[in-house]
């Protein structure tokens, strides 16, 4: 049974959760107001939710935190990209505490973000992160209920992709780094991500074998994959790896990555981390701007489909998990259309083919 009782003009109240004794302001002098107060308090001991009044102190800074240190233990996620992700989130919640936060409150932090030109998918990518937030609060019973959040409505996805004679003129103006050259054969041939082409080390390519593979763990959907090499690449993975051990006896320190920075600096030798704005100049140079990194992703799973390679074998080779996505970046472009329909009208006409049925007589 909880009590009510005054200190001064304000009523307080007193009741029980887990047999322990708990007092709490209600904040106001009204007594029709302080019994709804304490009603709403014993209804959440009932129901088993937090009642303590400890819980309405926790700002959302303390729970950020604690989702990083999530994140770090699991492994799940790279920390770079939750950092990026969290950091316009946090520089927005991180001053409220979690019951404050609301779904109008969540309203405001959208129109924020639309105001200062953000695309629809990015800001979805931030309210997933909150949302993870938000529910791990309330997993540690530090939230009694997870207010709602409406995702918004995201354009089509991206369906760039680059023609061979494309991509060919971006690689040469790359010419003065052939380090990016590498890279980005690596990325057109097999569809790996930037994060997983750049964090490739020495140890994981085998000439002997003619190989290359990422270990477990360092993917985004957590599985290896191993690759064997086009003759193309064999001659560019070759001579990057002598480049490699050139620049560490240089150096005169062992350089464990295949992509280390080979320009001088505060970066020098160390792994590479990015190289989007040599990428812009080359594309804008080679007459494609406003290509991505990402694009060539696409390319690959378009060009293994098209060379026959089977879809589960080019699923094991990009490292797509679902039908559904690698369907996505399996791009259809106008030559493909073009190409139907000429067949298409080979077909109207009998030209296709011969057909290769015998004709059978039915005597009766």
């Amino acid at each position: 049974m909880g009590m009510l009782y005054k200190r001064g003009n304000v009523f307080w109240i007193k009741y029980y959760a887990g047999g322990r004794p708990i007092r709490e302001s209600t904040g106001t002098a009204k007594q029709k107001d302080a019994e709804r107060f304490l009603k709403d308090r014993e209804g959440r001991v009932a129901m088993g939710a937090p009642a303590l009044p400890k819980i309405e102190r926790v700002r959302f800074a303390e729970i950020a935190d604690a989702l990083v240190q999530d994140y770090t233990i699991s492994g799940k996620r790279d920390l770079r990209d939750v950092s990026i992700k969290f950091s316009p989130v946090r520089a927005f919640f991180d001053q409220y505490r979690l019951p404050a936060i609301t779904s109008a409150v969540i309203a405001s932090y959208i129109q924020l973000r639309q105001a200062a030109g953000l695309a629809n998918g990015t800001i979805n990518r931030e309210l997933s992160i909150l949302g993870k937030a938000l529910r791990l609060a309330h997993d540690r019973g530090q939230l009694v209920r997870v207010p709602r959040i409406h995702m918004l409505q995201e354009a089509a996805p991206r369906a760039g992709f680059f023609e061979q004679a494309d991509f060919e003129r971006v690689r040469r103006q790359l010419g003065s780094r052939p380090d990016l050259q590498t890279a980005v054969t690596v990325m057109y041939t097999y569809g790996w991500r930037v994060s997983e082409v750049l964090g490739l080390s020495l140890a994981q390519v085998d000439l002997g074998a003619r190989t290359l593979r990422l270990d477990p763990g360092q993917t985004k959907n957590g599985e290896g994959r191993t690759v064997y090499f086009t003759p193309e690449l064999e001659t560019m993975l070759l001579h990057q790896v002598e480049r490699v051990r050139a620049l560490s006896t240089k150096l005169q320190r062992v350089l464990p990555y295949l992509f280390p920075n080979p320009l001088k600096g505060r970066f020098y030798g160390q792994q590479l981390r990015n190289f989007r704005k040599a990428w812009d100049v080359a594309c804008q140079q080679a007459g494609v701007p406003g290509m991505i990194r990402h694009d060539l992703r696409r390319t690959a799973v378009r060009n293994l489909v098209r060379s026959g390679v089977t879809e589960t074998v080019a699923m094991k080779i990009t490292g797509h998990k679902t039908r559904s996505v690698f369907d996505r970046y399996n791009i259809v472009s106008a030559a493909d259309l073009q190409e139907a329909s000429n067949k298409l009208h080979g077909h109207s006409l009998g030209t296709n083919h011969e057909s290769t049925l015998t004709p059978v007589t039915i005597t009766r």
